[in-house]
């Protein structure tokens, strides 16, 4: 597919074909990881970590040891020379001479890319503030495959914060390129998706979109609700956090007009927005989700090293 050598800073990076290949390789994996237990034998990946992360950063991890390779970075920049004032750049330098991949998260918009000008091997952008998270996009899209069996013709609800949400975005902008996808953008007023981007889904890709403040009127007709937490931490003050960290608790008997085959999705971690009855109800599927997300990063970096053949 010529992903070998390739970075990965916005799910556009990559062609529709080029995304649905890793999809079908994570899944090919995930049925047979055995077959690939070695192939990244002798291969380091760096991991630059400059935000708190659990999943992405663990996920990266298992999914490279479960490939046969090794792995080297931080988890907190206050344990690296960032502290001593070095730059991205002269990081990346360094790094490159050490590892084979790098995966790097930043809580300033664009810092991967910046970081990508520089890189000598493949870079993937774990996460780069309130902008892009184009693996946790990959991984949403291998759980749509596994229990939807294709990616088209679809209503798909969003809820929560929407305006800060950067899984939101990423995942809003690849599926609008899929066939048949319309959207129900579910908020309040005050974390609506920012302007430009709800602009861009209706004029580049021509997309159907509802903005509402109501969860209850649109569960009976959406075919995926993809719930996320209210951020504190992409709010200025605690005041405005507190008014609208309750917005939306998704409960068992709230889903009792929903459609049985309803996916319910979340990008973790939660905190309130869905209650714990609605663990047991065979449609959540946000922690084979988080499971997927192992197998589609394990994909994805095979074919940016050119080791899945």
């Amino acid at each position: 597919m010529g992903l070998k050598g390739r970075h990965l800073i916005d799910p556009n990076d990559f062609t529709i074909e080029e995304i649905q290949h890793i999809i079908d390789l994570g899944l090919k994996i995930y049925q047979n990881p055995e077959k690939y237990s070695e192939i990244c034998k002798g291969k380091i990946l760096g991991t630059l970590f400059y935000e708190p992360s659990t999943r992405t950063r663990l996920s990266f991890e298992s999914a490279m040891l479960k490939m046969g390779g090794t792995v080297l970075g931080f988890s907190d920049a206050n344990t690296s020379s960032v502290k001593k004032g070095e730059s991205i750049a002269d990081t990346i330098r360094c790094m490159d001479d050490y590892v084979d991949i790098l995966v790097m998260r930043h809580p300033r918009e664009g810092a991967p890319l910046l970081a990508s000008q520089f890189s000598t091997v493949p870079l993937i952008n774990g996460g780069d503030g309130g902008h892009q998270h184009p693996t946790q996009t990959l991984t949403d899209l291998i759980t749509i495959q596994e229990y939807k069996q294709e990616i088209k013709n679809l209503k798909v609800a969003f809820c929560g914060d929407l305006l800060f949400g950067r899984t939101v975005h990423s995942l809003l902008k690849t599926l609008s390129r899929f066939p048949n996808i319309s959207f129900v953008l579910v908020s309040p007023k005050e974390l609506q998706i920012p302007y430009h981007l709800k602009q861009e889904l209706i004029e580049k890709y021509q997309v159907e979109i509802t903005e509402t403040s109501s969860l209850e009127e649109y569960l009976p007709h959406i075919d995926i609700l993809y719930m996320t937490r209210i951020q504190k931490e992409r709010f200025f003050n605690e005041e405005d956090y507190v008014k609208l960290k309750d917005s939306y608790i998704l409960s068992r008997n709230k889903l009792a007009s929903s459609k049985e085959d309803l996916l319910i999705m979340h990008p973790l971690p939660r905190v309130n927005e869905i209650s714990y009855d609605v663990d047991d109800d065979p449609r959540a599927k946000y922690f084979e989700q988080a499971k997927l997300g192992v197998y589609v990063r394990m994909a994805l970096m095979a074919s940016l090293l050119g080791v899945n053949e």
